[in-house]
């Protein structure tokens, strides 16, 4: 026995164990850093498939990974485990891991695709690609059953989710967030029991095929998934009242049901859920009180119930019964919140306060003692009075956002010329009664909004130093003195609103570098003189430009034609002057949905040679769920603020302001200018999407083109005070939403066109108009002798304007009607054709139509 365990010992078997044990090790440091030939073949097929565009991510980290993916010359040797974003198993060598999300894949991912080869995966994520609409394939969850990770979210998947993927029993987490999926879930989901995480968040796309919520009880087999941790299902357009089966869930930590069509009460079985620390309910039509078994909830950190119909007085005291709240949200409800001043009881640390129109009339006692408080929101409230000191005491450090917007606040307890939040990034004190100077940020500040204030004097020039400013709005206020050169300097300026102040002086150079991120520029209502800036063009994302109302003395500033984003133009009551030329290619102004030049002194002709190319005045896509021209800050830092543009414009006979432009509306002002010539009626007529033309107090001359009744969307067509001629078209009785028309003070004359809409025009549409006869005026037409138009009359848009009137050649006619009796016979017989053709065009009805018709 010795003897044996002598020899194993020996130097030779030592040698030749050594020898074994080097080889195996060797072997296994192969194949882990080789991988299988055949899956390093998959791989590579499955990369070859796809092509790489920057576009189809959208995370800002994104890049290839498989742009390092190389086969070796020896393709029995490959080392795609060494590839970024494939994990191959330490032992077996097999790929068990396949992570390339976000990175910038493009194509389509089919049932052929060689990833299903890859048949001992457990971890996939393809999230943040574009797959191009394509299905999941079934075969994956047929072939990767070994699956217990998957991520498709944000990756272009559409149609229906398979029925296959109710067999990966072993998967404990699926993200297929942010698709287009079809609405319709499988019920086969409720067999992934093992599942821990589940995000079905914007899984589909809401579109006319599919505008319907699914009922709360087509997701019952959510149910069945007992082990879930986390579940996502925010704007998955659930409707109807909470079911108990949800109550099954006793393991979730994290429920978020955010932004759905759910009715009803809050359930009491929400207190069966007591491991719950995010509960997010905001968004839906939630109504009744909040239930007493929500602050049972001892391990909630944040709980999120804004935007709902929540009803009731709230002892607010007994939210700080949840000792590990840190985040609370009940803005935009019904909600009358009774906040003790004198708490004895140690209070939750918040980080974030939300309490926006919640019938508060202070700022509450108990933030004295918030050391944490990162985002206060309290708009919409009944908050008098001046900020107090003790505010800033306590989150001096700490306070990233403070919106106080739209309360009664005067001011400061203690008016600081710095504002004390030393990190703060958005401050909004829009529509309070803040008197003083504008206070100066710090160089954190992001989003400073301040406008309908009365704040007054100067802005200070430390303001050039805010490097990190996306939003400036000090609009709406008693402001003064001229604009520091510099504050066009800063590019990541996006939102840039002065108006409604008395500034003046000359407009700054925006844009001056050439980068710029600069959306909207409102400068209207002050006294700002000068030119336009040159640097102007440079604003490639100018969407919004606004200089209406103040003392600018220039020509038309053509080159803003260049910017391809600009949608709306207001330049409105200056003193712009001089003829506006032709574009300087067929691609000016490609976007351009609104114009207002009026109230200057433009002269010549009307620029047609511009309208001819307004594609976006042509047509409107009225499919789209955009209600209103809205510019959005990439700023974030609060969730990000959406700015909905603004404008004033004399339009129906009224000077009409629009606080939400809607997103429909074209409209072309250049009314109280010097225009002359004729209107251009070919191409006007081809403005189809107008909703507002007004050219009226300027010199055109000619007639009315007929071909304004091409534009069937028209609302308010002013001509008024000007030199027209001839006839009003009677094809303008086809405008079937025309609310206001006035083509008073004009030379034309002839009949009102017939037809309901034309009807409820009053007589001061048409004053000033002494040839002019019909039902709205005093002058009525001949109604004994019914008389076609003269056979001269132009068609309008041929340009022919010789005009021969029938109670001009009557007397005549008649005094020739014998000899046309006598001659008739024969000369018809030789001009047959002419004469039919001509009697039936004067005897074409005029156009008229039933009631006015309604908009979808």
């Amino acid at each position: 026995m010795g003897s044996s365990w002598g020899n194993l010992f020996s130097p030779h078997c030592i040698v030749l164990l050594l020898l074994n044990v080097t080889h195996c090790f060797s072997f296994v440091q192969t194949v882990e850093r080789s991988g299988h030939v055949d899956e390093c073949s998959a791989l590579f097929q499955f990369k070859e498939s796809f092509t790489v565009n920057k576009s189809a991510s959208v995370h800002l980290f994104a890049f290839p990974k498989v742009a390092s993916w190389k086969r070796e010359g020896d393709q029995n040797r490959s080392n795609c485990c060494s590839w970024k974003g494939v994990e191959c198993d330490e032992e077996s060598g097999h790929v068990v891991g396949l992570d390339l999300s976000s990175s910038c894949l493009y194509g389509s991912l089919n049932s052929n695709s060689s990833l299903f080869q890859l048949v001992h995966l457990q971890r996939l994520d393809l999230s943040d690609n574009d797959f191009h609409f394509s299905e999941i394939p079934s075969r994956l969850g047929h072939d990767l059953t070994n699956l217990t990770y998957l991520n498709l979210s944000l990756s272009g998947f559409s149609g229906q989710l398979p029925t296959s993927l109710g067999y990966l029993l072993s998967l404990n987490f699926l993200d297929i967030s942010n698709c287009k999926f079809h609405p319709h879930v499988p019920s086969s989901l409720g067999n992934l029991t093992q599942l821990r995480y589940l995000d079905m968040s914007s899984f589909y796309e809401v579109s006319n095929n599919f505008s319907t919520g699914q009922g709360i009880d087509s997701w019952s087999w959510v149910g069945k998934l007992t082990k879930l941790h986390t579940l996502l299902l925010t704007e998955t357009n659930i409707t109807g009242k909470f079911l108990c089966f949800m109550a099954n869930l006793t393991k979730l930590e994290h429920l978020n049901l955010a932004t759905n069509e759910i009715s009803g009460q809050i359930p009491s079985w929400f207190m069966k859920l007591a491991k719950l620390s995010t509960l997010l309910l905001g968004q839906n039509n939630l109504q009744g009180e909040i239930p007493r078994s929500l602050f049972q909830l001892k391990n909630l950190e944040s709980l999120g119930l804004a935007y709902n119909n929540l009803s009731g007085l709230v002892e607010f005291d007994q939210f700080f019964q949840l000792k590990k709240l840190k985040v609370l949200r009940l803005s935009y409800n019904k909600l009358s919140l009774h906040i003790k001043t004198n708490l004895s009881f140690t209070l939750p640390q918040l980080q974030v306060l939300r309490l926006g129109s919640c019938n508060l009339t202070e700022l509450p006692e108990f933030l004295r003692s918030q050391y944490e408080l990162t985002d206060l929101y309290l708009g919409q409230n009944n908050i008098h009075g001046r900020i107090p000191k003790w505010l800033w005491n306590a989150t001096r450090e700490t306070l990233f956002t403070l919106d106080l917007s739209d309360n009664f606040l005067t001011g400061f307890e203690q008016n600081p010329i710095i504002l004390p939040w030393k990190n703060l990034i958005t401050l909004n004190l829009w529509s309070n009664l803040i008197q003083g100077s504008l206070p100066i940020p710090p160089q954190s500040i992001r989003n400073y909004i301040v406008p309908e204030n009365h704040y007054s004097g100067e802005i200070p020039p430390s303001f050039c130093n805010l490097n990190h400013l996306h939003i400036l709005d000090l609009s709406n206020n008693n402001l003064s003195g001229m604009l520091p050169q510099c504050l066009g300097n800063s590019s990541g300026l996006e939102i840039f609103t002065l108006n409604s102040n008395s500034f003046h002086g000359n407009i700054p150079q925006l844009c001056p570098t050439g980068e710029s991120s600069l959306k909207m520029v409102d400068l209207s209502y002050n006294q700002l003189q000068g030119k336009v800036p040159r640097s102007i063009a440079n604003c490639t994302l100018l969407e919004f430009f606004n200089l209406g109302n103040n003392q600018i003395s220039d020509i038309f500033p053509s080159w803003l034609g260049t910017l391809p984003a600009l949608s709306i133009l207001i330049l409105r009551s200056n003193g712009f002057h001089g003829m506006i030329g032709k574009s300087a290619t067929n691609h000016d102004f490609p976007k351009l949905c609104i114009i207002d030049l009026s109230n200057n002194d433009f002269s010549g002709m009307l620029p047609s040679n511009y309208l001819e190319n307004w594609n976006s005045m042509k047509f409107v896509d009225k499919s789209s769920e955009q209600a209103y021209f809205v510019v959005s800050s990439t700023s974030d830092s609060s969730g990000g603020y959406a700015f909905l543009y603004s404008i004033t414009t004399f339009e129906k006979g009224v000077e009409l302001d629009y606080f939400q432009t809607p997103y429909l509306l074209r409209l072309i002002d250049f009314s109280s200018n010097r225009f002359e010539g004729e209107i251009p009626a070919g191409i006007i007529g081809n403005l189809r999407a107008l909703i507002s033309l007004n050219l009226s107090n300027n010199a055109l001359t000619g007639h009315i083109p007929s071909s304004l009744g091409n534009l069937t969307d028209l609302e308010s067509l002013d001509l008024s005070r000007n030199q027209l001629s001839g006839r009003i078209p009677s094809n303008l009785a086809k405008l079937n939403f025309l609310e206001y028309f006035n083509v008073s003070h004009n030379y034309l004359r002839g009949p009102i066109p017939g037809g309901q809409q034309f009807e409820t025009f009053l007589e001061d549409s048409y004053q000033g108009n002494s040839g002019l006869c019909g039902k709205a005026l005093s002058k009525k037409c001949e109604s004994s002798i019914s008389l076609p138009p003269s056979i001269f009359e132009e068609d309008e848009d041929s340009g022919f304007q010789i005009e021969l009137d029938w109670y001009v050649v009557l007397p005549g006619a008649i005094s020739g009607l014998i000899v046309g009796v006598v001659a008739g016979n024969f000369w018809t017989s030789k001009n047959h054709e002419w004469f039919v053709e001509t009697i039936s065009r004067s005897k074409k009805p005029r156009g008229t139509r039933a009631r006015r018709g309604h908009r979808n």
